[in-house]
């Protein structure tokens, strides 16, 4: 396979691929939290858009159906650890592994073959589009809404308090912020974004499949991180731009390490030692002084990595 069709390939994997990502963003540097319910959120949203789809539905009214269910595991996560006072790593882990019988009840069968089926890329495909370039089109079109509504919202007075309570929660409650209430609406909005994600990458794939949440939140880290080593410090559109950029490039790394003979056995590994190579950037630009401004090189000041946060 030529650069040009591997380029092809990871671009229209990487924009279904950069929701996901962006959703683990929003929990994982907006609101501080580590939340493990994308493994759970993912499989979920693409279950529930193959059941819909194979039963007559509209693929667009499933994929967002598949954004609300997403959107009640975050909930459900969410008030374990805000209500219950679960620890949110405790919370996600106990939600992801409720959801595995949960999409197995949805699905009533390990996986859904969707071959034959009506998927969002097909109109564009009718259009004379080959696949790849039909989800291209599609991917990128949603990627850019999905994009534009977070931004407008985290410009609101509600959107401005969930950041606020992810950067100072003591002070943010202070202030007379519910910080409970925007956790909860921070969980949903990121699970949403993830159940989107498997929506789209199961109607792609041709097939939902009970396992297909096992390893998603090292690609959404990956992603999360290369964007951070290409770009930081920058406004939240920018943020989320380059996160897409850096799915892209992560599925585009991982497409030409599986191009060197990698048995699929070893698939995890290789995914697994990419995403240490990602983590290991951000260290390494430290050392080399790429962070600190030469003026602030000078005087010795360090960059801390939790200015990466917002």
């Amino acid at each position: 396979m030529n650069i040009l069709s591997l380029l092809l390939s990871a671009t229209s994997q990487g924009l279904l691929w950069s929701l996901l990502a962006i959703g683990v963003y929003l929990t994982f540097r907006i609101l501080d939290i580590a939340d493990l319910t994308a493994e759970g959120s993912f499989p979920l949203g693409g279950g529930i858009a193959a059941v819909l789809i194979v039963n007559g539905t509209n693929p667009i009214l499933a994929t967002i159906a598949a954004f609300f269910g997403g959107s009640l595991a975050g909930l459900v996560t969410g008030i374990l650890n805000t209500k219950f006072r679960v620890p949110a790593l405790l919370a996600g882990i106990i939600t992801m592994t409720g959801l595995y019988s949960i999409t197995s009840r949805v699905m009533g069968a390990p996986n859904i073959a969707l071959l034959g089926e009506d998927t969002v890329f097909t109109p564009i495909q009718n259009m004379g589009l080959l696949k790849n370039n039909a989800v291209i089109v599609v991917g990128l079109i949603i990627a850019i809404l999905v994009i534009v509504l977070l931004v407008l919202f985290f410009r609101t007075e509600i959107g401005l308090a969930i950041r606020a309570t992810g950067d100072n929660p003591d002070m943010s409650e202070a202030n007379g912020i519910k910080t409970e209430n925007m956790k909860l609406l921070g969980y949903m909005i990121s699970n949403g974004c993830i159940a989107l994600s498997g929506a789209l990458l199961a109607q792609n794939n041709g097939f939902a499949d009970l396992n297909s949440g096992v390893g998603t939140i090292v690609i959404g880290l990956a992603s999360i991180i290369i964007a951070e080593v290409l770009l930081h410090n920058r406004p939240i559109g920018v943020r989320l731009v380059t996160i897409v950029c850096g799915a892209i490039i992560y599925r585009f790394i991982l497409a030409l390490v599986f191009e060197m003979n990698v048995q699929p056995t070893d698939s995890k590994l290789a995914s697994a030692i990419v995403l240490v190579v990602c983590l290991s950037l951000p260290q390494i630009r430290q050392k080399l002084g790429l962070n600190i401004p030469k003026k602030d090189r000078k005087k010795g000041v360090k960059t801390d990595a939790t200015s990466l946060k917002n």
